[in-house]
């Protein structure tokens, strides 16, 4: 009896190691590499990313403790180095309390800014920020009736998925929104919106994935992306 006990603690002990080792930030297991995803950041170092229309990341974007962290207003949006068409892009976010920040994608460097050729899928607190646009949506477009944040300090997952044929947003698994890029509901929501004014905006079909300084402090890990053929 005693040995049959030790054997389905042992049995518990390996299960929970496996688990464990299957969700260690910054990897990738087995099936998703076979999936295509590959990493955006690794845990040691932001050699993949670049501020935005400069070369190197500037030393307000810190790397500690298996996260990137924008320790202080002033270290500029980043962006990946390479630039990414049809993709799935799944990332870890912590804000801090009252804090905003965003993932943009498809943007060029034709603009001052990214925002303004790149949809943004907007991060914040939604308990103390003070923008009316909630963390999730895809800014001033594509709103969600529900609310699947944790409060700020705490990890949040972003799931997009981005094709011609059909985007989805995910939080924390969690579906916020569907849209079709470029589709006649879509131009009817831009032309109502502040990025009517910006020609670029949404109109590439490939670009770089940003990341934003809003001034607030912001951590991201687990950044991992797959193309889509």
């Amino acid at each position: 009896m005693k040995s049959v006990i030790v054997r389905c603690l042992l049995l518990a002990v390996l299960s929970c190691s496996v688990s464990l080792f299957a969700e260690e930030p910054n990897t990738l297991s087995e099936a998703e590499k076979a999936e295509g995803w590959t990493l955006l950041f690794d845990g040691k170092d932001l050699s993949q990313w670049r501020n935005f229309k400069k070369e190197g990341v500037d030393g307000r974007w810190k790397v500690e403790d298996g996260a990137f962290t924008l320790s202080e207003k002033g270290g500029g949006d980043i962006i990946t180095k390479e630039t990414y068409g049809a993709f799935e892009i799944k990332l870890d976010y912590k804000i801090s309390k009252g804090g905003n920040s965003g993932l943009m994608f498809h943007v060029t460097e034709e603009e001052k800014t990214p925002w303004k050729t790149g949809p943004e899928v907007q991060i914040q607190d939604n308990v103390d920020g003070t923008d009316p646009q909630k963390s999730g949506w895809l800014y001033q477009l594509y709103p969600a009736d529900v609310d699947a944040t944790k409060p700020a300090g705490e990890w949040n997952t972003i799931d997009l998925k981005v094709t011609p044929e059909q985007c989805v947003q995910m939080m924390n698994g969690t579906k916020y929104a569907e849209y079709v890029k470029g589709s006649a509901d879509w131009d009817a929501k831009v032309a109502a919106s502040k990025f009517s004014k910006f020609p670029l905006f949404g109109k590439a079909k490939e670009g770089h994935i940003a990341l934003q300084d809003h001034g607030n402090v912001v951590s991201f890990r687990n950044v991992k992306i797959r193309r889509i053929p």
